[in-house]
């Protein structure tokens, strides 16, 4: 007969759920704040709590001193507190499992990426304000289907941008006010036997309030909160993305009017001494689908799973590492642009943008209908397209004939007139509407805008200052109660007569 092969140790099929992110030290936030509240309520003795607290502390140091800890699986956890306290530290579990465990870390996992994701939004949208205040006079090309719409301004566009983002920023301050509700102390699903204080642990670990009732706490909340932070973040991949091709069409022309710098943001070819490839706008558009691909997947763990399932029970749900990732290339990309006014005012100038300027034109100077107007300038675009020609190169005489001959009357607008109306300055800054590319216009949403921008700021700011003054509550309650432990292992070291 063979020797037996030894028998290799258990591996735990469900590892990779059980960690990322920053799950072991909300594993040592949970178990302060469990014990706090165990002591609190009576449920654990002074004594007891006070060696189960010590013994809680003296892992920490351990953790720290040694190798990165990976799994923040309790039962991988409470061996090691068996060992320095006892039997006794079982008593920490009294009214918990790791079912509310995951959910608390969970969601302490939810709100930290949340708030470092606002944060990076916040940076994002500091260097797009900063350089649409550069650029609120610099006119250039606007394109619809694909092909050159209108001109506006530099800084109209880039206000626009940040107006998405300020939204996305939106939405992920809202999934915060849901994902900071406190499930610890819901145990399995139904609570337990044991009175402990829900209120007290939330307030412990810097939950705004409570995952009220217990089934919803564990099984259905991890769903919809997880969910409601992955679409947030799928939506600014999405923006980031259409973002990156808008400035990767320039690339396109032979003499693009906006560029990235030279330097970690600019690829060369190979072969080719002349190729100057944009690879920081291939990075951003590919790591936003890879961030919307990873939203995504986020949906499909979750869809059509029963309430109860392991399925979305992952530590760490949603990470934060590539949407901060890809917020920081953003900013960068913003940071390395040039702009050339003059070539992008050209572009403008090449092509029939204008056109819808004389209809309108025609009809506020000179009472002529619309849709006459809009005709006109449609046979005007194809008769100087046709013989290779801009729109301010038609001939004035030209222009006038055509009109009459689709008007049947005289061309109501001078040469001046007809001169003016087809600039592209005229139009961009003639605009009346509010939310338009006039300097008067984009002034005052650019105040707004950084009005917008303080407040988020302020909110992650608060948030940080938040979770920091309950840590640092949770510590010295911990703290209060372990050293009663210390107290009376002097007292009783100093005095034996008291052991016997």
């Amino acid at each position: 007969m063979k020797n037996a092969q030894p028998t290799a140790e258990p591996h735990d099929v469900n590892a990779n759920f059980r960690g990322g992110g920053r799950s072991v030290e909300y594993l040592d936030q949970i178990n302060k704040a469990s014990i706090v509240a165990l002591a609190e309520a009576g449920i654990v003795s002074e004594d007891v709590a006070s060696r189960i607290a010590a013994g809680i502390l003296a892992l920490i140091r351990s953790e720290r001193a040694g190798p990165r800890q990976w799994s923040a699986d309790y039962l991988d956890y409470e061996p090691k507190l068996l060992a320095i306290v006892g039997a006794d530290a079982s008593r920490l579990h009294c009214g918990r499992s790791r079912q509310d465990i995951s959910a608390t870390i969970a969601r302490m996992n939810l709100r930290g990426g949340l708030i470092d994701e606002c944060d990076a939004l916040v940076r994002v949208r500091q260097a797009l304000l900063s350089l649409a205040e550069q650029h609120t006079r610099t006119v250039v090309p606007a394109y619809t289907h694909g092909v050159q719409a209108q001109p506006t301004t530099l800084a109209h566009y880039l206000l626009g941008m940040n107006g998405a983002l300020t939204r996305s920023a939106s939405r992920l301050q809202a999934a915060y006010a849901h994902v900071n509700q406190g499930p610890l102390g819901s145990a399995a699903l139904a609570t337990s036997s044991f009175a402990l204080e829900r209120d007290r642990l939330a307030s412990l670990l810097g939950f705004d309030g409570l995952v009220e009732n217990a089934y919803d706490a564990n099984h259905f909340a991890p769903v919809d909160t997880a969910l409601e932070v992955a679409a947030a973040l799928g939506i600014a991949a999405v923006q980031i993305g259409q973002f990156a091709q808008d400035l990767h069409a320039q690339y396109a022309a032979p003499a693009p009017w906006m560029t990235l710098q030279r330097g970690e943001l600019v690829g060369v070819s190979s072969i080719m001494p002349q190729k100057r490839n944009p690879a920081a706008l291939e990075q951003l558009r590919v790591q936003s689908s890879m961030l919307l691909g990873d939203m995504q997947a986020v949906s499909l763990l979750a869809h059509n799973v029963r309430s109860g399932m392991f399925d979305y029970r992952a530590y760490d749900p949603v990470p934060s590492a590539r949407a901060l990732a890809l917020f920081e290339l953003l900013r960068k990309v913003l940071g390395g642009l040039v702009v050339d006014k003059e070539r992008a005012l050209a572009e403008v100038q090449a092509d029939y943008s204008t056109a819808t300027e004389i209809a309108d034109a025609l009809l506020q100077r000179a009472d002529v209908p619309f849709r006459i107007g809009h005709h006109f300038a449609s046979a005007l675009t194809d008769y100087g397209r046709s013989r290779h020609l801009g729109l301010r190169e038609i001939p004035y005489a030209e222009a006038a004939r055509i009109y009459e001959t689709a008007a049947s009357q005289a061309f109501p607008l001078d040469a001046q007139a007809f001169a003016e109306v087809t600039s592209p300055e005229y139009m961009v800054f003639g605009r009346k509407g509010k939310g338009g590319p006039q300097i008067a216009e984009v002034e005052r949403m650019l105040a707004r805008q950084r009005e917008e921008l303080a407040v988020d700021l302020a909110w992650t700011q608060s948030r940080r200052a938040h979770l920091a003054l309950a840590e640092t509550q949770l510590d010295s309650a911990v703290a209060a109660i372990a050293d009663r432990a210390s107290a009376s292992s002097t007292t009783t070291a100093s005095n034996p007569e008291t052991t016997s």
